[in-house]
């Protein structure tokens, strides 16, 4: 336990290995692509060339439309008990400080 005491523990190093690293297709996807450099053969797009646009736009506000009212009526009540909370300090700041009242 004492000896412990003491013991500062050493950096921890960083290692990481791709999980799906294959080197032979690697390769051979360089070599074809040399080749084709070299023989004049331009790989087809897939694409359009259009820049990808995905569908989600505005999904999630219309989604939680149905809780905009309930977030309407939350602020409502925080913004009421704010201004309750409010008068009751000024009113006991006023008591404690402006009157005559005594304990």
């Amino acid at each position: 336990m004492i000896g412990r005491f003491f013991h500062l523990p050493g950096a921890k190093k960083f290692n990481i290995s791709p999980r799906f690293y294959n080197p032979d297709k690697e390769e051979r996807e360089e070599r074809e692509r040399k080749i084709k450099e070299e023989l004049g053969i331009k790989e087809e797009r897939k694409d359009s060339g259009q820049p990808f646009r995905p569908n989600v736009k505005g999904q999630f506000r219309r989604a939680q439309e149905g809780f905009s009212k309930s977030s309407g009526n939350a602020r409502r009540a925080s913004n009421t008990r704010l201004i309750v909370l409010i008068i009751i300090l000024t009113l006991v700041f006023y008591l404690f400080f402006y009157s005559d009242f005594t304990f």
